[in-house]
């Protein structure tokens, strides 16, 4: 745990080291401040001494202005180093996230993801402002304290002090329960965090079920259990305090009642004891302060493991090649592939060339892998044995930025940022110039209703795109491919969600898209798919049919089933949009 907290940081050392040195001056001024209650009982109560009197006030008064200013410089920055050190971290995470692979995503919930980003990191940033602080500045006060109570009294220090290995071991104790319940508590708020993130991107069925009242209990219970874990940390933290009060409270009894029969029998000064008794009851209030910093490091300690739980997670592997642009085909060769969380192979031994320029179109019934299979292309997984080449280059060979360079991707599940309308087609090529984007939007037929919008190409279109529809949002992401330019083409159902018209707008900005690209295409509806230069048919993850749309047909085989179902299909539509 040390060596991480070293580890983050030390790119502030320098800030550091001036908060150690402040914590320094601070502990000498607690230390001067109990070195004076002795000059000020004998020199003022017993010898009453008028010029003391005079003087003595005005060097407290110096000692507390210097004191609170050297705190607050301290205090200032350590705050700043734990709020830039969460800063870094959540910089750092983000990033690591940014490129794990897709699968790593599916493991874990988005909403336990933000939790991890957001609740862990911070809970770090209370621990490096308050509880390093508290370790610097309580920890030099103690020392210098207890070489003042020393001074005074050696005997009287040591009978003070022999209630420390009791409070240590306490602290010890409770401060490993409370890592545990922390995870714990940690746990349970990602939870919240990930229910509240699948309710509100899913408020459109909680409302069209009426699901509200159920939800609510939900949460009301996740909440409560959340409210239960900060319950039980609370009641440690404050045992802590309760323990530390109680042997502070012994000491100081054993310390009165052997410093008292000093002072009645004359071996010691009313001002030499009560110097002494102030260090020892000043030292007390360090001691609580750094068992409950204690606290701190547990309940960091276990915010940390959660968030090196993600750091740990290895990133995508990929080559150091550059790959150049297509010039021949791209060849599956005995490719299988299954996902870490199944049994069995999703895809069987496929073999498989494209051409450059070749429209190929796979379909196949649900669950047959033809998404599985495309999505090996851009190397969102990679299979389980066999390979992919482009144009003889093995892709696990080339760089992950310069393969994805070289695809684009058009799926039924469009995602879109809660941007503007020209942010989003741009997001594949921010420096597009103007002319480029609105020769890209009237490719994709969008540059018309784009227009009629309040703002035009600066309008806003919501998270996912929620504020336009399905047709414009699906025209906006074939925009955003168009204007990227890419020789390699994904289309992944990207009109099974469309209304007829919609469809019809979709399908003519999709035929602009493929022009002269080697392009994958998914569908649903296999009348869009009439055009495709080679139609590949999968069963059970294997290529159980290959020709042209008619040769297909005439086989009388399952494409011939699927195409018959899609139309019988497409008829049963038709007739409810008369309807």
């Amino acid at each position: 745990m040390l060596k991480r907290i070293i580890s983050l940081v030390k790119p502030y050392w320098g800030m550091i080291a001036l908060s150690a040195l402040m914590s320094l001056f601070i502990s000498g001024m607690n230390g001067g401040l109990a070195w004076l209650v002795k000059p000020a009982l004998d020199g003022i109560f017993v010898k009453k001494d008028a010029t003391l009197l005079a003087v003595l006030p005005f060097a407290i008064l110096a000692l507390y202005l210097m004191r609170g200013a050297f705190s607050f410089i301290q205090a200032y920055l350590m705050k700043s180093v734990g709020v830039k050190v969460v800063r870094d971290i959540r910089n750092s995470l983000y990033e690591h996230l940014l490129f794990l692979p897709i699968n790593d995503f599916k493991k874990e919930s988005t909403g336990a993801i933000l939790s991890r980003t957001i609740n862990d990191a911070g809970q770090l940033q209370g621990f490096l402002a308050g509880a390093v602080k508290d370790i610097f500045v309580e920890g030099a006060t103690a020392v210098v304290l207890l070489f003042v109570a020393f001074y005074r009294r050696w005997d009287l220090a040591l009978l003070a002090i022999t209630v420390f290995p009791a409070a240590f071991y306490s602290a010890q104790r409770i401060g490993k329960r409370l890592k545990k319940v922390s995870k714990e508590g940690q746990k349970k708020i990602s939870i919240i965090t990930e229910f509240l993130s699948e309710t509100f991107s899913g408020i459109k069925m909680v409302k069209v079920f009426c699901r509200e009242g159920a939800l609510k209990g939900i949460f009301r219970d996740r909440n409560q259990g959340y409210y239960r874990e900060l319950m039980r940390s609370a009641r440690l933290v404050e045992f802590t305090s309760l323990i530390m009060e109680v042997i502070g409270g012994l000491g100081i009894a054993f310390v009165l009642w052997y410093g008292g029969r000093l002072v009645i029998n004359n071996v010691i000064s009313p001002g030499e004891f009560f110097s002494f008794l102030t260090a020892i009851f000043m030292v007390y209030t360090p001691i609580k302060r750094l068992a409950a910093a204690n606290n701190g490091l547990q309940q960091s300690k276990a915010s940390l493991e959660r968030l090196d739980e993600l750091f740990n997670k290895e990133r995508e592997s990929e080559g150091k090649t550059e790959l150049k642009p297509i010039s021949s085909s791209i060849e599956f060769r005995n490719i299988s592939f299954k996902y870490p969380t199944l049994k069995h192979n999703i895809i069987n031994d496929v073999n498989l060339k494209i051409n450059k320029g070749e429209i190929v179109a796979i379909v196949g019934r649900s669950g047959a892998g033809k998404t599985s299979l495309v999505d090996l292309v851009p190397r969102f997984y990679d299979p389980v044995s066999g390979d992919i080449f482009i144009d003889s280059m093995n892709i696990r060979d080339v760089s992950l930025k310069s393969l994805r360079q070289h695809i684009g991707l058009v799926s039924q599940d469009v995602i879109l940022f809660n941007d503007t309308v020209r942010a989003n087609i741009v997001f594949g090529k921010p420096d597009a110039s103007e002319e480029d984007i609105i020769k890209a939007a009237k490719a994709a037929y969008a540059h018309d209703f784009i227009l009629e919008f309040p703002k035009g190409y600066d309008t806003i279109i919501g998270e996912r795109g929620i504020m336009i529809s399905g047709g414009q949002r699906q025209r906006i992401s074939i925009a955003r491919a168009i204007l990227k330019n890419p020789p390699i083409l994904i289309l992944d159902e990207a009109t099974s969600s469309l209304d007829t018209e919609s469809e019809l707008m979709v399908q003519k900005a999709l035929d602009m898209l493929m022009e002269k690209r080697t392009t994958f295409v998914i569908a649903h509806r296999l009348s869009t798919i009439k055009k495709a230069d080679r139609i590949i048919v999968l069963e059970r993850g294997r290529i159980m049919e290959m020709g042209t749309h008619d040769e297909l047909l005439s086989k009388e085989g399952i494409y011939k089933k699927l195409y018959d179902l899609s139309i019988a299909e497409g008829r049963k539509e038709a007739m409810g949009i008369n309807a």
